[in-house]
């Protein structure tokens, strides 16, 4: 069973910086898609950020320059993505979801191409 959590969202300041952080286990030993999405209220789920386990990365083009995905050390039985969050705007403002599909050579930011969903965690940015 694939169990999925993130954690570290909380209240920020514009221009502030946030580490998110999700944990994943269920894939024993070996790295799997880990990506980070968000949604608003009346909006649909967003890519955020992606990383293959070869290290390539991905991103929203509204987050491009300013986040950073990374994979933690790879456990016997989990897994771990950050996403650093810098120079933070209130359109950031978001439930922060973290999810999981079993390979990890091309790791999308299709909401679909998912399986597994944490519970999300909240960024609220303020000016």
């Amino acid at each position: 069973q694939v169990q999925v959590e993130e954690s570290g969202g909380g209240s920020v300041q514009s221009g502030g910086s946030l580490r998110l952080s999700c944990a994943a286990s269920g894939y024993r030993g070996r790295r799997f898609c880990l990506t980070w999405f968000r949604q608003v209220p009346g909006k649909e789920r967003e890519g955020v950020a992606a990383i293959d386990r070869d290290g390539n990365t991905r991103y929203a083009d509204s987050v491009s320059g300013r986040f950073t995905i990374s994979q933690g050390a790879l456990l016997d039985y989990s897994d771990t993505r950050y996403l650093q969050m810098n120079r933070i705007t209130r359109e950031d403002t978001a439930m922060y979801f973290c999810a999981s599909k079993s390979d990890a050579y091309f790791c999308p930011l299709e909401a679909d191409r998912y399986d597994y969903w944490g519970q999300g965690t909240q960024v609220t940015v303020s000016s």
